[in-house]
């Protein structure tokens, strides 16, 4: 762990003598006195621990709360990312196991302030992802404290074996990165004030595989009243659990999650727990587990997600909190390929059973093109769209917080072409930061501007409406109200309802014909 010290004498003096109009660059936490730096008029903490390195021992084991440290902790250089493959290459000078920090952007003068919070958890597929880049500058310059946190993943966040599950006293294995998470919130909760935050007015917010990472929190008890509002961009957790990952965003359980360890054991050739933790991550970064969509995930284990969440939500065993929530009009494209019309059909048949028909009605191919079409919006709806107006109907029958959903369509008209079906997956990221990929144009900058608004409206209200944004209104089932955001916002009904409908039938069959083997 990099550690800068400097004598707590000189910290204190300092942090003492700060100017009153300045931002906060010195503070003082649980552990100890940090020191971070001021960048673009905001007091910025890059790196800082909230857990013992996940390293030795500590590999493949609970995080482990940091001790205090002596003196001044320097944060003015961001963290390693944790281990991964970049597309086709691996780096492993960009990545260390020594991975479990914080960054915290701050607009406060004083730690009297108590700004919102917003808490970004990075996608990634659970497999990659980095936290590293000043992405929440845009919304620190808003009045929001904007942390971002970093988490194992891959097979050092999701691993499961029956060796792994015999040495933890709960008997079960898996879920590192999401405890990781739970661990960075509690250490949010407890420190943000330090930073001019307001440890009452906490929202999470992910996209994609960050976007599943916050319908977990909101269902696990160990994530209690560490949060007040989520923001959950293409991403849910409603699919059924089995014992295999199947319909692109189920989940296994324990038994299929140590069954899937032990197949990866297998094929990077370790023969013990003992040889897996001796060997370095470079090791089996390439194996298909750590690099493929839907490879290493979360499970039910009991513990951290504690059944179908589903099943959670519809019996009421949530955590209530604030919702806004929503997908993207082309969410599937980029994560399927064209195919003849008689692998399509043998596809559909061999997934969806006794709803093969009336699936190959809803999503009709008579070319390779249509396919591709049919494909698509397929994994658009199992992966993100139901699992999303899933979880809005289901809290909203039991809650009383503010539930808001938004639909994603817009594609500028340079993109038109590359982008004929509508926004893809991750296209709105570079909207909701203003971080954009190129120069914008006016009309980028106005879907930018009314986006980063209704967010941050949201973590400091709990409510997206306020000056400068279109009204939009709470979510409930009978008018299914959504916000479609384009060049031209409007409010429209549940888009693909029908769809949605028939994905809605076929889950309910296949929790009738599924059943955890572990309940």
């Amino acid at each position: 762990m990099k550690k800068i010290l400097l004598t707590l004498t000189v910290a204190v003096c300092t942090i003492v003598g700060a100017a009153a109009q300045s931002v906060i660059t010195r503070t003082t936490v649980e552990q100890g006195a940090l020191e971070g730096v001021e960048e673009n008029g905001l007091g910025v903490f890059k790196a800082i621990p909230y857990a013992k390195p996940p390293v030795g021992e500590l590999r493949w084991r609970p995080p482990v709360k940091l001790e205090k440290w002596e003196g001044v902790y320097k944060t003015d250089q961001y963290a390693k990312m944790p281990p991964q493959q970049q597309g086709r290459q691996t780096d492993a000078s960009r990545w260390s196991e020594d991975c479990l920090y914080i960054n915290v952007m701050t607009p406060a003068k004083s730690k009297e302030e108590k700004l919102p919070v917003m808490v970004w958890i990075h996608g990634g597929g659970f497999i990659t992802g980095n936290y590293t880049s000043p992405m929440g500058t845009n919304f620190a310059k808003r009045g929001v404290v904007f942390v971002s946190i970093a988490y194992r993943t891959g097979a050092l966040g999701f691993l499961a074996l029956p060796e792994l599950s015999a040495e933890s006293e709960r008997g079960i294995s898996g879920n590192y990165g999401l405890m990781d998470q739970i661990m960075a919130l509690e250490w949010v909760k407890n420190n943000i004030a330090a930073f001019g935050g307001d440890a009452d007015r906490i929202t999470i917010f992910g996209e994609s595989a960050g976007a599943i990472a916050v319908s977990m929190l909101c269902a696990s008890p160990l994530a209690k009243g560490l949060f007040h509002a989520a923001i959950s961009q293409s991403g849910g957790s409603f699919c059924p659990v089995d014992s295999v990952r199947t319909n692109n965003n189920g989940i296994r359980d324990m038994k299929g999650a140590e069954a899937y360890g032990v197949e990866f054991m297998k094929r990077i050739g370790a023969s013990s727990l003992k040889e897996l933790r001796e060997m370095s991550p470079e090791a089996w970064i390439g194996d298909t587990a750590s690099t493929g969509v839907g490879g290493f995930w979360p499970t039910v284990d009991g513990y951290v997600i504690t059944d179908d969440q589903y099943k959670l939500y519809r019996n009421g065993h949530f955590n209530d909190v604030h919702l806004l929530i929503g997908t993207n009009s082309d969410e599937g494209s980029m994560f399927v390929r064209p195919s003849s019309v008689e692998e399509y059909v043998a596809e559909v048949k061999r997934d969806y059973g006794p709803f093969a028909d009336r699936m190959l009605k809803a999503y009709p191919a008579t070319t390779e093109q249509e396919t591709f079409a049919a494909r698509s919006d397929i994994f658009r709806e199992t992966a993100f769209a139901w699992p999303t107006y899933t979880w809005a109907e289901l809290q909203g029958k039991a809650s009383r917080k503010n539930i808001y959903l938004y639909y994603f369509d817009y594609v500028p008209e340079r993109m038109q072409a590359r982008s004929p079906r509508g926004a893809g997956h991750a296209a709105d990221l570079q909207y909701v930061f203003g971080t954009f990929w190129g120069e914008p144009s006016a009309e980028d900058r106005a879907v930018s501007e009314m986006m980063m608004r209704s967010w941050v409206n949201f973590a400091t209200t709990f409510n997206p409406n306020g000056e400068g944004v279109p009204e939009w209104p709470e979510y409930n089932a009978k008018k299914a109200t959504v916000m479609h955001i384009k060049a031209q916002t409007a409010l429209i009904t549940r888009p693909n309802a029908d769809k949605l409908e028939l994905m809605e039938e076929f889950y309910k069959w296949k929790r009738g014909q599924y059943k955890n083997t572990n309940r």
